[in-house]
């Protein structure tokens, strides 16, 4: 009765969806008291039965009820616990049922935690919130229900599949999904903003943390994700501009323009129309990221479903989200005015011109995905958008990027002089152009004159680096009195720290893609045992292979010696696994990995599979600094987290807003 108990959740949960959703936002125009104050219970009432609801699933899968349909096709008895746990999310059911868990968990907190908000405000947000949800419970109920009973039920189950049992699975999806579903709340604050015409400082204010939290757990979930693919999918490679890839790296380019948008909104009252139409626009390429994963219009490794019947649903869905509100913004915007004037060199200019690129990199990148499908449903030809493209079309867009992250802080609120900037950071950019020669030297590679993108990509890195450094302590000493510097370091605002730890994670990262793209190195080679092979200056042995037995799969293990000086000094253990109820090899990288570099060993294919302790394929890559490029990555999330926890976001009544210089 578990999982009926689960459907009959869903089903409670869509009235409940939709009465708090109308009544709310009804409530909140025509002033009714009674109605405004359903959005609060309602609110957690829905997160209630949305989590019975997934518990009835995860307890399925836990006790290997094969009459649930989705469990036989998900899991079975012999997969660990923690796969079985993650295996709830591992197909598309059940991680749609993750999407709302986490879509009705935000709305919950945001009942919680904004207490602050004028009521009307709060129920608007609360009912724009429950509204996305009841769209998606129909989608569930009536094209995705993970409840269903298989009659008789299965003996056994199919097995999760093999990819997925991986701790990835277990980290990743959760973190991408909360960063996915965070966007919904500064969606929603927008929408309710423009329906109250509150389009103000204080609407900012309220709308960024939660916009910051969603792009630190995005942030997290790419990173990961690029982490997995890197180790798991056994080719070597961190980003492949996958499709899939690419529906979670727009909303994060777009989240990031609204992050700064939103500074400019908070602190100066500009930028108003524009950082609500960003809003509307991350949240919507997020659900244009679930119409790719789960309409079957793609064919990836990422993806979920291949229901047409669930895509036209999704894009019917898509339609009306994004159209009611552009409907509201162009009703709305008009009168919301423009807010404060500012000279065209000035840190709003900066940002702006930060947006205006960053909102041309989400279109390239959206180009890229969707052409290829435009041009396949016109039935005009059948074309490939790959990495060239992407390459060619992003990575110059990012180079004027780069740079302002490294000027946009010495610019003052209003106006500012240019030659007082320049006379500020001349040397800074002196020291990014020169520093680079002695890196070339370290890293004993010939670099300049031959390589232009790759010395202006650490020039650019070591500017970002710099100029942080550079303003961090200029910063710090026009507050230090007469005490250390450490102390007054320790009494800036979070948010001051925030900035400059995401800045250095953009410079960590920048300097690991330029490094690894231009310098990693791949052989791959017929070995036996006992044979010895080199790539740069690393010299590999090759130790044989022996047959090991898993909890559900059994693998042949090889082994292999790093040697330095013809002695060991480590052993890596590639594997390729048989897993019992899958038909599927899998390889499993060895990598030693550093911060100056890894070193990557994959099992390809035995010479003679009736001999598999013989010679076979193996592929070896050594990728200098790869590891910079998900430090990086943890860095910036540690700055958006740091900015976050900023203790004007923990007031809960303030003062009004007056202009705040940094």
């Amino acid at each position: 009765m578990i999982p009926e108990l689960g459907l009959f959740s869903l089903i409670l949960a869509l009235p409940v969806a939709l009465c708090t959703g109308v009544l709310s936002l009804l409530g909140a125009q025509r002033g009714r008291p009674a109605w405004i104050a359903l959005a609060r219970p309602g609110s957690v009432a829905l997160a209630f039965l949305v989590g019975v609801a997934y518990l009835c699933l995860t307890w399925a899968f836990v006790q290997n009820d094969f009459s649930v349909l989705y469990v036989a096709r998900q899991s079975s008895s012999s997969l660990p616990i923690v796969y079985r746990v993650a295996g709830v999310w591992g197909g598309h059911e059940g991680s749609l049922l993750l999407w709302l868990l986490m879509l009705t968990g935000w709305a919950a907190l945001v009942r919680f935690y904004s207490r602050a908000l004028p009521d009307g405000l709060r129920a608007r947000v609360l009912g724009v919130l429950c509204l996305v949800a009841a769209g998606f419970l129909l989608f569930i109920l009536l094209t995705s229900n993970p409840f269903l009973r298989l009659i008789p039920g299965a003996a056994e189950g199919r097995e999760l599949n093999p990819m997925l049992q991986d701790p990835g699975l277990v980290i990743h999806p959760p973190l991408l999904y909360m960063g996915y579903v965070g966007f919904s709340v500064a969606y929603a604050f927008a929408v309710a903003a423009l329906m109250s015409g509150q389009l103000d400082a204080a609407w900012a204010r309220w709308s960024r943390p939660w916009t910051l939290a969603a792009w630190v757990f995005l942030t997290l979930g790419i990173a990961v994700g690029s982490w997995w693919a890197y180790y798991e999918l056994g080719w070597g490679g961190w980003w492949f501009w996958d499709p899939v890839e690419n529906a979670s790296f727009m909303p994060w380019l777009a989240g990031t323009a609204l992050i700064h948008s939103l500074t400019v909104t908070e602190k100066r009252g500009s930028f108003k129309n524009w950082t609500a139409l960003l809003a509307v626009s991350t949240f919507s390429l997020s659900l244009l990221g679930t119409f790719l994963v789960r309409s079957g219009v793609l064919t990836s490794v990422h993806a979920f479903a291949s229901d047409p019947a669930r895509g036209v649903f999704i894009l019917a869905f898509l339609v009306a989200v994004i159209g009611a509100s552009l409907l509201l913004f162009v009703w709305r915007a008009p009168r919301m005015g423009l807010g404060g004037r500012f000279a065209l060199v000035s840190r709003e200019s900066l940002l702006l011109a930060n947006n205006f690129l960053l909102v041309v990199a989400t279109s390239a990148v959206l180009l890229g995905t969707l052409y290829p499908l435009i041009v396949d449903a016109l039935d005009v030809g059948k074309i490939s958008v790959g990495a060239p493209y992407f390459n060619a079309v992003f990575v110059p867009i990012m180079l004027p990027l780069l740079f302002l992250i490294g000027v946009g802080p010495f610019a003052r609120w209003k106006q500012a002089s240019a030659a007082e900037i320049a006379r500020r950071l001349r040397w800074t950019l002196a020291l990014a152009i020169v520093l680079p020669i002695p890196l070339y030297s370290f890293f004993e590679v010939e670099l300049i004159g031959r390589r232009p993108l790759l010395n202006l990509s650490l020039m650019l890195a070591l500017w970002i680096f710099l100029s942080a450094g550079r303003h961090f302590i200029q910063q710090v000493r026009a507050t230090q009195g007469g005490g250390s510097f450490i102390a007054a370091a320790l009494k800036q605002p979070l948010h001051f720290w925030g900035m400059h730890i995401a800045h250095v994670g953009v410079a960590v990262f920048v300097a690991g893609v330029a490094i690894v793209g231009a310098y990693e190195a791949e052989k791959s080679v017929k070995m036996a045992p006992g044979d010895t092979v080199g790539i740069n200056h690393y010299r590999f042995r090759f130790l044989g292979v022996q047959s090991i037995e898993g909890p559900n799969y059994q693998a042949l293990r090889g082994e292999m010696a790093l040697l330095e000086n013809d002695r060991v000094e480590r052993r890596l253990f590639p594997e390729k696994r048989f897993y019992h109820r899958s038909a599927m090899p899998m390889t499993e990288a060895a990598i030693d990995a550093g911060l100056w570099r890894d070193v990557y060993v994959v099992l390809d294919e035995p010479i003679d599979r009736e001999r598999p302790d013989d010679e076979w394929v193996v592929r070896i890559y050594v990728k200098p600094l790869v590891d910079w490029i998900w430090g990086g990555a943890f860095l910036m999330a540690l700055g958006g987290l740091l900015a976050l926890l900023d203790r004007r976001y923990r007031i809960r009544r303030r003062a009004p807003i007056q202009e705040i210089r940094v």
